[in-house]
């Protein structure tokens, strides 16, 4: 395969709510381009020692967009990689500046029929604790898709398989460098 021209030195941040495949796409994504990846999810509970919905629970949602906020930046700050947000890293006015001035984003976009069908059962998930999932999800769609959409690069994540999305984002970036 080859490997896709991006622009050295930026990292690719994948934003897009929670069930869009962030962590799914990104390792596929980044093994394809020949880069790390990171899931700032799984380095901010690394990085506490416990998991994202025990933040929540022990510190508040505040809190927890602080710790993604400084993670986000650290990573940023690394080798070029690819990195999965949180669903709502993008949505963060400062996480964002700084992702569209220093990074490649990639919203992957999905309806919310397809974001409930993959997140039904995860207990996980605190922003889904407080009732439907498909309404929680309409109501974080209808709040974040303005920010998402500031993305450098949308790709549609819905029935596709993850080997056809990573070669839409590999195709759009070539298309950016041309």
């Amino acid at each position: 395969m080859s490997r896709a021209p991006h622009r050295p030195g930026r990292a690719i941040v994948l934003v897009g709510p929670m069930g869009a495949g962030k962590s799914t796409i990104g390792p596929l994504l980044a093994e394809r381009l020949a880069r790390p990846f990171f899931d700032a999810d799984d380095e901010i509970e690394r990085d506490a020692g416990f998991s994202i919905a025990e933040i929540f629970e022990r510190c508040g949602e505040a809190e927890f967009r602080t710790r993604e906020r400084q993670m986000i930046a650290r990573l940023i700050e690394g080798p070029p990689a690819v990195i999965a947000a949180g669903g709502g890293a993008f949505a963060d006015a400062d996480s964002r500046t700084l992702i569209l001035a220093r990074c490649i984003a990639v919203w992957l976009d999905a309806d919310v029929e397809t974001l409930a069908a993959r997140v039904h059962a995860a207990p996980q998930r605190p922003l889904l604790r407080s009732g439907d999932p498909k309404a929680v999800l309409t109501g974080l769609a209808e709040a974040r898709n303005p920010y998402y959409a500031e993305a450098q690069l949308r790709v549609e994540n819905g029935a596709s398989s993850p080997g056809e999305v990573v070669e839409r984002i590999v195709a759009g970036l070539k298309a950016r460098a041309a």
